[in-house]
This record gives structure tokens, C-alpha cells and sequence, in this order.
């Protein structure tokens, strides 16, 4: 019988849960028993805001393991990775992606609109903040870390301080925790992160037997869909600072499948936005990310980014999906 796999992760009920449901997949899949390594990385053991701590807080810990040999693959949540390829190492698969849309939940119920000028909103993005700001609503934005537990906790717990949270509407449903929202918020008013409610799964390039076993688990609608939105982001070159937002979705067109991406780049005060969007097949997700960056940035996307401020080419980090 084959050793199990090692399957790295963070240790988060998100990261675990997200593990094991890749785990448990592979098995089902191929037969191949799988077992969970929990991999502390630096994201993990600071309570500073993500935008201060570097890129790939949350995934360098975890690829040193792949890299070490010490782990088999590991599992990532996809808006976590930085935009330039590790030297190595290979996403084998892109399994279906969650609901990519941003929850508000909120006390008594309520939705965005009905929360009154002043209410307290806390969430860890800067692109959910500014894009909060962006909406007029007079809401007080305050910017808050921690696991989902935590974070609900701010609300629903018994020494709330906060009227509301706006999380990933993925990492709820990963937890079973959907229950709690009380809006998903349209991507007309909230555009997700490039990548988010998907997962990366990755592994050494030159491990060709499970590159092989691993792509039963891709889903080529959701790998085009993330490719676009990361084309974007790497050609925006935005730094961790930088609230950029990015949407694909496909449909089926006349000609075939079709890919309508939305981007976005928001001023953390949300006083300026360029919002713009393009279609195109699905094979040409990435020129399709790159063509939108290319016109956010020829109407002014440049000055809102603030380049100079910048940590240059693929170093995004926009926080954990949760």
C-alpha cells in the first residue's frame, strides 16, 4: 500500500477544514490516503495588519516545507499566494471555487443599508474598506485581524464592540457557518479580491506522479477565472497597500464559453475609483487580466496605487480569506 500523502497546512479551522476537504477528495478520487502536517508560518504567530507584515505571510512557511521535502503538497487559500511563480513548485489544481462574494454580518440581522450613519464595520482588507467608504454610507470603518471565530465574535459574542463584520463569504461556508450572515453582498456594491474563495493546490514540479494524480482535482472554469484576476493584479503591479479589486465570471456566449472580468482600483478613503470590465474566451483568461490593467492604468489607476509606495511585481498579499 502507497505511504499516505503529507498534505501541509496552517493550522486554522479555515486552513484545516479547507485541507481536509482536498484530503478527503484526493482519497476518494484516486484511493491515495492523505495525512494533515500543520505548518506554523509567520502570518500565524504575529497580530500586526497584514499590509506590514510582508509578502506571502501566509504561504512562504508552507512552500520552504514543500521545497524541504518535508511535505508532499500543500493547500493554499488562492488570493494568499503572490502573483510571481515559486521557483519549483507547481499549482497541480484549482479545485471548484467557493462563492467568491464578500458577508456582512451584522447585529439584529440587519443588512448594509439598514445600518445607520456611525454604525462600527470592521474588516482586515483595505479593499473592503475602501470600497465601504466608497459606498457614502457614513459608516465607521475600523480595521480588525483574527480568525473567523474571532471575528464573528466582535459581533455575535457576548463582549461585542462591532455593528458588523464583512468577511469572505467562502471561508463561512467552509466552516459551515453561513448561517450567521445576514447579506451577501452583491459585487456591485463589494468587488471580491482577485483569487478569492478559491484554493491553490501545490507541489514540487518535478514530482511528475503527482502533478498527475493531483489534477483530477482541477477545475478548468475556476483555474480561468482565477487567471484572469491574477493577470490583473500582476500587471496593476499594486503593492500590499493597494485596494484592488478583481471579479470573473463565465457564461456561455454564442460563440461558446465566455469570460466577463470586472476590476477595480479604490482610494483607501474611497473618494476615487476606476471601475472597467472585458470579456473573452476562457483560453485567453490571461491576456484578457492584462488588457483590463493596461486601460485601468491608461484612465489614472497608476495615481491611486501610488507606485512609488509599492513593493513592486508580483508581491500582492491581501490577507487570509479570513
Amino acid at each position: 500500500m502507497s505511504t499516505p500523502l503529507r498534505l501541509g497546512t496552517r493550522g486554522s479551522a479555515l486552513a484545516m477544514a479547507q485541507s481536509g476537504h482536498v484530503a478527503a477528495v484526493i482519497t476518494a478520487a484516486t484511493g491515495r490516503a492523505v495525512e494533515l502536517v500543520e505548518v506554523v508560518t509567520a502570518g500565524d504567530r504575529s497580530s500586526a495588519p497584514v499590509q506590514r507584515l510582508g509578502v506571502g505571510v501566509f504561504v512562504s512557511a508552507l512552500r520552504d516545507a514543500l521545497t524541504a521535502g518535508t511535505i508532499d503538497l500543500a493547500v493554499h487559500s488562492y488570493k494568499d499566494l503572490p502573483t510571481a511563480g515559486a521557483s519549483g513548485l507547481h499549482v497541480a489544481a484549482v479545485p471548484p471555487r467557493q462563492d467568491p462574494r464578500d458577508a456582512l454580518v451584522a447585529t439584529g440581522g440587519r443588512t448594509l443599508a439598514e445600518l445607520p450613519a456611525g454604525a462600527v464595520v470592521g474588516t482586515g482588507a483595505l479593499r473592503r474598506i475602501a470600497q465601504l467608504h466608497a459606498l457614502g454610507l457614513h459608516l465607521e470603518v475600523t480595521p480588525i485581524r483574527g480568525n473567523v471565530d474571532s471575528r464573528l465574535a466582535r459581533v455575535l459574542g457576548p463582549d461585542a464592540d462591532l455593528d458588523a463584520v464583512v468577511v469572505a463569504r467562502a471561508g463561512l461556508a467552509r466552516l459551515g457557518r453561513t448561517d450567521v450572515i445576514t447579506e451577501t453582498l452583491d459585487p456591485m456594491l463589494m468587488l471580491p479580491a482577485p483569487a478569492q474563495g478559491a484554493l491553490a493546490v501545490e507541489c514540487r514540479a518535478d514530482d511528475s506522479d503527482l502533478v498527475e494524480l493531483l489534477a483530477v482535482l482541477d477545475h478548468a472554469p475556476s483555474r480561468a477565472a482565477v487567471v484572469a484576476e491574477r493577470a490583473l493584479l500582476a500587471t496593476l503591479e499594486a503593492g500590499c497597500s493597494a485596494p484592488v479589486a478583481a471579479y470573473a465570471e463565465l457564461a456561455e456566449g454564442d460563440a461558446g464559453d465566455e469570460i466577463y472580468l470586472r476590476g477595480a482600483v479604490i482610494s483607501p478613503d474611497g473618494s476615487r475609483d476606476i471601475r472597467l470590465s472585458r470579456t473573452g474566451t476562457p483560453a485567453d483568461a490571461a491576456e484578457i487580466g492584462k488588457a483590463l490593467a493596461a486601460e485601468l492604468l491608461e484612465l489614472g489607476a497608476d495615481s491611486i496605487l501610488g507606485h512609488e509606495g509599492s513593493t513592486g511585481p508580483g508581491t500582492q498579499q491581501f490577507g487570509s480569506t479570513e
